[in-house]
């Protein structure tokens, strides 16, 4: 593919309005449940997003600025090696962990910002669960100058802590969220609730493509860059499209980033892969669509399917990735799964750690824990697909930030020796 930037006209796919809501709503999905005092900012947001899709010199500046800051185009990689193991479909992989910070969230964050900017907003807020959306926030805030505090649930601080300590050296302020589980849920309300006393002066930051209409329409457009490129990509490598689109499912952004442009084609089947966690019934993971146990609810703004109990509140989630220990799904998504248009399967913690190691000493590469989902949903149906298919994998981030995570689950004596060494070093 080309290293110019993507031409307006092309980064405002014919995908991303199939997907655009109506009323607010995808199917049965979505809405916009907020307090009254947020309906002004509600209401400037969705205008403006309304005019940034129709103004070319906007798109001009921000794939520009991808293409120049953040690295894009990213690359879709061949993995022959893991393609020979299996002696099944041609796996392609694409590398949204070379996109700068190390994931797929610059994509939206460097959107966003722009909007805000362009909105007359000084101040970036913003959730996150694996630390990945929160650098990437930090990170676009120090390049435009503007002021950021990131909420994250006290139990992702300690499972992300490098993550942590990237954006306070980005010059963010990182708020620990004691209550609840600690996780992502509650990163997202501590968010709200400080958008409701500084909207004036402030953009909330929203890093995956669930909440209150826009949020959804605006992330899922500017992750849509994923898809652009690997269909590109894909036709001109292997000069048709993929059999299968694989990506992991946490609230959604980096799976309809991947979606989007193969959504209008129904030979291209899309596969979602939830956080198993422990098991379908161990009561510790983070499947809301494959293991049947989500209802639909309204929460945090939105309509969308959440596990809860029968009162409505809702349930303590799990998952060895951070990102994806969630308890809703995008709207879009849910709407998707039940008009059958994307396929979700469930990968459990110890697939995923088998998965990681094969993905590393077969092509080199350390994809995140939320990634490596993906991976292991595929290689749990590699067997049904042939010779001549062709499946793409969205590696959505890359691992670095996982070695504490991924040392545990492999119970590696070694790296927990360096950690008491270094613990009795900073504390003899």
């Amino acid at each position: 593919m080309s290293t110019e930037p993507i031409a307006a006209d092309n980064a405002i796919p014919g995908a991303t309005r199939v997907l655009a809501p109506e009323n607010g709503y995808y199917g049965n999905y979505g809405g916009t449940f907020i307090p009254e005092i947020l309906v002004p900012a509600f209401a400037e947001l969705s205008a403006q997003f309304e005019a940034i899709k129709q103004d070319a010199s906007f798109w001009q500046d921000y794939t520009a600025l991808l293409t120049d800051y953040s690295g894009r185009p990213t690359p879709l990689t061949h993995a022959d090696r893991l393609t020979a193991h299996f002696g099944r479909a041609r796996i392609y992989v694409k590398r949204e962990d070379l996109n700068h910070t190390g994931a797929h969230k610059l994509n939206n964050a460097l959107g966003q910002a722009m909007l805000a900017k362009r909105m007359g907003k000084t101040r970036l807020i913003a959730e996150t669960g694996a630390g990945q959306h929160g650098v990437a926030t930090a990170t676009v805030a120090a390049k435009l100058g503007m002021s950021a505090t990131i909420y994250m649930g006290r139990e992702d601080m300690e499972r992300q802590y490098a993550n942590v300590f990237w954006m306070k050296r980005l010059g963010a302020e990182v708020v620990a969220v004691d209550y609840g589980s600690r996780t992502l849920k509650d990163a997202i309300n501590e968010t709200l609730r400080d958008w409701v006393s500084s909207f004036e002066t402030t953009h909330y930051l929203l890093g995956t493509a669930s909440g209150a209409h826009p949020f959804p329409a605006i992330v899922s457009f500017f992750q849509s860059i994923i898809g652009i490129e690997a269909k590109e990509q894909v036709l001109r490598t292997a000069g048709r499209l993929p059999d299968r689109v694989y990506a992991c499912v946490g609230g959604g952004s980096n799976a309809l980033g991947a979606f989007q442009a193969f959504h209008p084609h129904d030979e291209v089947q899309l596969v979602g892969v939830e956080a198993g966690g422990q098991g379908r019934d161990s009561g510790k993971h983070a499947s809301r669509l494959v293991y049947g146990e989500a209802s639909p609810g309204i929460a945090q703004g939105y309509k969308t399917m959440f596990l809860q109990d029968r009162d409505g509140q809702m349930k303590d989630t799990y998952s060895i990735a951070a990102g994806l220990d969630y308890v809703g799904v995008s709207p879009i998504l849910a709407d998707l799964a039940e008009r059958g248009r994307v396929r979700f399967e469930a990968a459990t913690d110890a697939e995923v750690v088998e998965a990681l190691q094969l993905v590393m000493r077969t092509e080199g590469l350390i994809p995140a824990l939320e990634s490596t989902h993906a991976f292991a949903g595929l290689f749990k149906h590699i067997e049904e697909t042939s010779a001549s298919e062709i499946v793409i994998v969205n590696m959505s981030g890359r691992g670095d930030k996982d070695i504490f995570n991924v040392a545990e689950g492999l119970r590696d004596e070694e790296w927990n020796g360096f950690i008491e060494r270094k613990h009795q070093q900073y504390n003899g």
